[in-house]
């Protein structure tokens, strides 16, 4: 079956716990930091930090308040990323991760085209720079803790419950309990049909357009325009192909003609 998780944005207090479990677990380096008037650290997803919590100043009911919302990969339904790579490096597998096949051990499919990136509607895969053979990075769901039916490190250490695991189906019907039972919240679960549904959802209570999220984006996969267009090729293929050999042919018969004018025309010249 697969997994879900459902971020509640009402309970996340900005802790960066699941920022430094996300590393930890995963072996990541610590990113230099300096003193600055910017409260995000990480300011953005990078090859080496595959989660971060950003942090945005809301005005609601006439007060300031503080809104913490921890981004990473969505791993969609129909993952952008995997419809673009033509190594097919990623894939979805079924406990819901978009990983490298079929583990981290086979990286060496990946060639570095950074179609992925472009692809991605979230903007979360990243290229190692700063490596002599890179490769693209993103969260990988914790796929190996996956796999032992474990948690993802980042959901273990939530001192709030701000992040629950599980059955992807039970995790969507949980969110909806919450905001059919609280009126406090927006009445809308993201995640679960922005770009065909994505295994990471989020529910607030303040409107997501303010903290950042995507909002006026197409429920349709992304993935299904592209094999709109790809579904012509084999036509395209086979009707080039026809015109191409239609071209050459006439051709073909046009030297022809042209050289038994030029053989014939001194003979017809003497007469």
């Amino acid at each position: 079956m697969p997994k879900g998780v459902l971020v509640d944005v009402s309970r996340c207090i900005g802790c960066r716990s699941c920022q430094v479990a996300c590393k930890s677990w995963n072996d990541l380096p610590a990113t230099p930091t300096s003193f600055n008037n910017n409260w995000d650290n990480p300011p953005d997803l990078t090859a080496t930090n595959w989660t971060r919590v950003g942090y945005h100043l809301i005005e609601k009911e006439g007060q300031l308040k503080w809104r913490f919302v921890k981004t990473q990969c969505m791993h969609c339904e129909y993952p952008a990323c995997e419809a673009a790579c033509f190594t097919h490096s990623f894939v979805k597998t079924k406990e819901g991760a978009v990983i490298y096949k079929p583990t981290e051990l086979n990286q060496d499919y990946c060639v570095g085209c950074r179609y992925c990136m472009i692809a991605c509607p979230f903007s979360v895969p990243k290229f190692e720079w700063d490596k002599s053979f890179p490769f693209v990075r993103k969260c990988r769901f914790c796929y190996d803790r996956l796999k032992e039916g474990d948690k993802p490190a980042c959901v273990t250490v939530c001192p709030t419950g701000a992040l629950q695991f599980g059955e992807k189906e039970e995790i969507l019907a949980e969110a909806h309990q919450r905001i059919d039972s609280n009126p406090n919240y927006i009445k809308h679960v993201y995640g679960e049909k922005e770009y065909g549904g994505t295994s990471w959802m989020y529910i607030s209570d303040v409107p997501f357009e303010e903290l950042g999220f995507k909002t006026n984006v197409s429920e349709k996969p992304i993935p299904l325009y592209s094999w709109n267009i790809l579904k012509w090729t084999p036509w395209i293929f086979v009707g080039w192909g026809a015109i191409l050999t239609a071209l050459y042919t006439y051709n073909k018969r046009r030297a022809e003609v042209h050289h038994e004018e030029e053989m014939y025309a001194p003979v017809q010249d003497e007469e």
